[in-house]
Parts: structure tokens; C-alpha cells; sequence
């Protein structure tokens, strides 16, 4: 069974297995951090990748792609934060990272296991359906489940998908007091609506704290920041142009 919930665990576990080396995306090659090496599209294979939906920040998908290249013999990783998509890199690029998907193993990591709506290990209540012509949404047994999962007893957070299609997400995320969701954007507009707490959202030009009943709408692209201030649950709503 893969007990591997976060970035930081699955990153570790590629390290020991020899993927030492961090990837960035350029236009149309891999760039090696902290040196000038390149990796054009035909020079390297993705021997797994993992993908996170939904459980840390707003609107997060993030990838983590395991790389290796015989030309250069060199391993490393690439984590990509709202999927390639949203890079603006050449399609030879894109697919070299996505045409051998098919074969490529890929293990989905986290709480959230989106694609299904059957229960996991690490969600045992998780059962549910994400996307029909109409859901029905029972807030306070959200607010309930998700506190007593081993992501909030034994992290500074934990979120659950409530509905998802390719235009929309909503998200229900609780924050303990002191934790924070550093700096990011999302890639659509979002709103968040405060259920109980305090918590403080920044961008660089403003910053402003809310309590229950509160809410707020943000343009896409906008890096910004929430801290909770006190225990706190709100709604993350994402929508895009999908």
C-alpha cells in the first residue's frame, strides 16, 4: 500500500532511489537547477509520475514527474505545480512529459481521490460523487469528517473535493491556528467563504481578515497567501475557461 501523502514524502523517496537532480521547465527543454544543463524533449523518459489534487492549496494540482536520461546518465525530478498546461512550453515538450502516459505508472497521492468515488485508506468515509446533474452538498458532515481524518490530527490541515468538473471546483479546506498556505496563484478565478475562524489573505497590494460569514472573490493568476489566525474552515471555489 503507498502510505506516501505529500510532496515532500514522495520527493525524499525519489531521492533515495537516485533521482537527485531538480528539473525546471524551460520553452522547449528540461533546465537542470544549478547548472547549464539542458534536456531537449528527445533526450530524456519519464519513469513515473505522481499527481496530488486538491489537498493543500487552492485549486492545487501539482505533478511530480520521476526523469532519467541515458544520454547525460542523470535522474532527477520535476515538480510542476498546476500541470503543464499551464507553462507556456512547445508541444514536443508537452509530449515528451504526456505521450507515454499509457505506460508510464502513475500513483494519485493524498486524501483525495478525485478520479473515483470510492473510499481509501486514507479517506475511509470518502465515498461520494463528485460531478451529476445535481449535488447535494451536507456541509457540517464535511466540516466533521474532515477533522477527524489522520491529515488534521497529524498535520496543520486537511481539505476534501466536494464537487469537480472541468469548469468548476469546490474545495473544503480547514486550517488549524498558525498554519499558513504560502504564496501561490491558482489558475482561474476563485472565491473563498469563511464557515468558522479567522484567517488573513494576502496579495502583494492588499491584505485583509475576515470571519465567519465572509467572503471574497479573486481574479486568476494573483499570487496570494492565507493564514489562519484561529482554527479555521472555509469554501475554495476555483472556476476556469475549460
Amino acid at each position: 500500500m503507498n502510505t506516501m501523502t505529500t510532496v515532500t514524502e514522495v520527493l525524499n523517496h525519489l531521492k533515495e532511489n537516485g533521482y537527485t537532480v531538480d528539473f525546471n521547465l524551460q520553452d522547449n527543454c528540461l533546465v537542470c537547477h544549478g547548472n547549464s544543463l539542458q534536456l531537449h524533449p528527445d533526450e530524456f523518459v519519464v519513469d513515473k509520475h505522481y499527481r496530488f489534487e486538491g489537498v493543500t492549496d487552492p485549486g492545487d494540482e501539482a505533478i511530480i514527474y520521476a526523469i532519467s536520461s541515458t544520454k547525460h546518465n542523470i535522474k532527477g525530478v520535476l515538480l510542476n505545480g498546476y500541470g503543464i498546461s499551464s507553462n507556456p512550453i512547445t508541444d514536443e515538450l508537452i509530449r515528451a512529459l504526456t505521450s507515454n502516459n499509457s505506460s508510464v505508472q502513475e500513483e494519485s497521492i493524498g486524501f483525495i481521490q478525485e478520479k473515483s468515488n470510492e473510499a481509501t485508506p486514507q479517506r475511509p468515509e470518502g465515498e461520494r460523487v463528485l460531478d451529476a446533474e445535481l449535488i447535494e452538498v451536507d456541509l457540517s458532515r464535511f466540516r466533521k469528517q474532515i477533522k477527524q481524518e489522520q491529515a488534521w490530527v497529524n498535520g496543520d490541515r486537511n481539505a476534501i473535493t466536494i464537487f469537480k468538473t472541468d469548469a468548476m471546483r469546490i474545495v473544503m479546506i480547514a486550517l488549524h491556528e498558525g498554519a499558513e498556505m504560502k504564496t501561490h496563484t491558482a489558475p482561474g478565478i476563485i472565491s473563498v467563504q469563511l464557515l468558522e475562524g479567522n484567517i488573513s489573505f494576502r496579495t502583494a497590494k492588499r491584505s485583509c481578515e475576515f470571519k465567519e460569514g465572509q467572503m471574497l472573490a479573486l481574479h486568476a493568476g494573483i499570487a496570494h497567501s492565507v493564514f489562519a489566525n484561529k482554527e479555521s474552515t472555509f469554501l475554495l471555489t476555483l472556476a476556469t475557461s475549460k
